[in-house]
């Protein structure tokens, strides 16, 4: 294989979108991915996020730079590193945040993405399952969307809660309005994770159009007279350098950390940091991994009075055997769940037009300081984030060596908005678990306890014990001509390059309301069905602008 009309680097969640509808279109396309196939057995169990977010072969796990707002701690970034990327590794869970988010973006000067025009895009990727508003769901794409099941008395007692305290009940959080209170969405189908390779990218692979590449580090985009012609990539970390041309576009789709990564390798980012580390500067693009955001989140845990109203104790010999049981034959079962159940989208003050946190609940104790390993006693989980935090940091290579790691720092809660916000959710979310409708439920609350009580005390915890949700956003944002932080055009283009686009959620200008795997697979879709347009539109066959 000398030459592809289209490279795409990342098959994760928004790279195999991008290159099964390339392929459908009729364009040859290779799409690398750094990782292995995703063979594991866990990756098809619902639960187990738990193994898969720990497993090195499978995840990218990169320690960010020590917080200075969060008492100097260490926070890895962990994103999907296998087919799929994160949506083989995730909390699968399917939430596209609110219409004024992309009205936002839309306002900012990037036009085609107001919320009424990425909306067909949403509905696109879609197969929703269950009862609402068709003209806001899609009821025949490839990924599956339904709501997973398990009935519990703590569960009704949470959402009455939330009821008594001036939340509305909302059943449909990817509807009409995402205010609210109900249960998560999430792309499991049968008891089994749905991820973008399982929907997407395997259906398209058997087109001789479409070729993958695993465990292939793509290290360099080649540009040649202000044209991307090709990458050069290495095969399982060897020194060996390969190369492939592309004869129409080079479109990048490696993630917030590893797409600015290889744009600051390629020599397109902040001149003054790439002459630092003497890498030749093609673009002199100052955003290039600026503006790097993430939802923040704490958590509080309480004891239940009945160990029926906690999943705590399932995962365990030998009434896991019922649940193996249970999750073959189709039934309710832990292994068919994500980590999280029902949501609470709502506001810091009762003047807000729109809500600005949200409350992640699940009937289940998790170990403090660990991701996914629950207590040995029964309870609950509520962890709390701010939606569209003002916090902005940024990855920055720290070597030109290709195998080293970005610096990375989010910043978490430097900004005051996002301290502000971040306790009047938790305190809410404390609200609800010592509500009457939960005393029945809640024993106690072990986590951070009693001994909380002022703003300055709930500070002093976030800063301790929040972690990251693994949302990032925005190190390769768009913005219109003029905006000197924007690296691409609303075409996604990279601005000074023919031929290279990103399409992933590095583009975005801002935080979605939401967890953004949904945001990312729109993505995906639009900017697939931009470069087709562009190509079909293009007078000659060369590389298209």
């Amino acid at each position: 294989m000398k030459a592809v009309d289209i490279i795409v680097v990342g098959a994760g969640a928004a790279g195999c979108i991008v290159a099964a509808r390339l392929a459908k279109a009729g364009h040859s396309v290779c799409v690398f991915e750094d990782g292995p196939p995703d063979r594991s057995p866990w990756i098809k169990v619902p639960a187990g996020f738990v193994k898969t977010l720990t497993d090195p072969a499978i995840t990218w796990r990169i320690p960010q730079v020590p917080g200075a707002a969060i008492d100097n701690r260490v926070i890895p970034v962990i994103q999907g590193r296998t087919l799929g990327g994160s949506s083989s590794v995730n909390g699968m869970i399917v939430n596209r945040g609110q219409a004024a988010d992309y009205d936002g973006w839309a306002q900012r000067g990037n036009s085609g993405w107001s919320y009424a025009e990425v909306l067909p895009y949403f509905r696109k990727t879609e197969c929703w399952t269950g009862p609402g508003d068709d003209r806001f769901r899609g009821r025949d794409g490839p990924m599956r969307v339904t709501v997973p099941q398990w009935p519990s008395p703590a569960n009704d007692a949470f959402l009455a809660a939330a009821e008594a305290a001036g939340v509305p009940r909302n059943p449909d959080h990817n509807g009409a309005v995402q205010a609210g209170a109900g249960a998560y969405q999430s792309a499991i189908h049968r008891g089994r994770r749905v991820s973008t390779a399982d929907a997407f990218l395997r259906p398209a692979m058997r087109a001789r159009s479409l070729r993958v590449e695993t465990g292939c580090r793509v290290t360099r985009v080649v540009i040649t007279d202000g044209i991307a012609t090709e990458v050069e990539f290495r095969r399982h970390g060897r020194d060996e350098v390969r190369t492939l041309t592309a004869r129409r576009a080079v479109v990048v789709c490696a993630g917030a950390v590893n797409t600015p990564r290889l744009l600051q390798l390629s020599g397109l980012g902040p001149g003054d940091l790439l002459s630092k580390l003497g890498i030749a500067v093609v673009r002199d693009l100052r955003g290039v991994g600026e503006n790097l955001r993430d939802h923040y989140s704490p958590r509080l845990v309480a004891r239940t009075r009945r160990t029926g109203d906690s999943m705590n104790g399932r995962e365990r010999m030998p009434r896991l055997i019922g649940e193996v049981l249970r999750w073959l034959t189709g039934r309710p079962s832990i292994l068919s769940l994500s980590p999280a159940l029902l949501n609470v989208f709502w506001k810091s003050h009762p003047a807000l037009e729109r809500p600005d946190f949200a409350l992640v609940y699940a009937p289940a104790s998790y170990r403090r300081g660990y991701i996914g390993q629950l207590d040995r006693f029964a309870g609950i989980t509520c962890g709390a984030w701010v939606m569209r935090p003002e916090s902005s940091g940024y990855v920055r290579l720290r070597s030109p060596d290709w195998r080293a790691d970005p610096d990375i720092d989010a910043r978490y809660l430097s900004d005051d908005y996002d301290r502000r916000v971040t306790i009047a959710a938790l305190r809410f979310a404390r609200g609800l678990l010592s509500s009457d409708a939960m005393r029945p439920v809640i024993e106690a609350e072990t986590f951070p306890g009693p001994d909380v009580q002022s703003d300055d005390d709930w500070l002093a915890f976030a800063r301790a014990e929040g972690n990251s949700s693994n949302h990032l956003v925005g190190t390769a944002r768009m913005g219109p001509d003029g905006d000197p932080m924007a690296v691409l055009d609303p075409r996604l283009r990279l601005r000074g390059v023919a031929g290279l686009r990103v399409m992933d959620s590095s583009v975005m200008p801002t935080m979605p309301s939401a967890n953004t795997w949904a945001a990312s697979m729109m993505i995906a879709e639009k900017g697939a069905a931009m470069l087709v347009e562009d190509l079909a539109s293009a007078t000659q066959a060369g590389p298209v602008r």
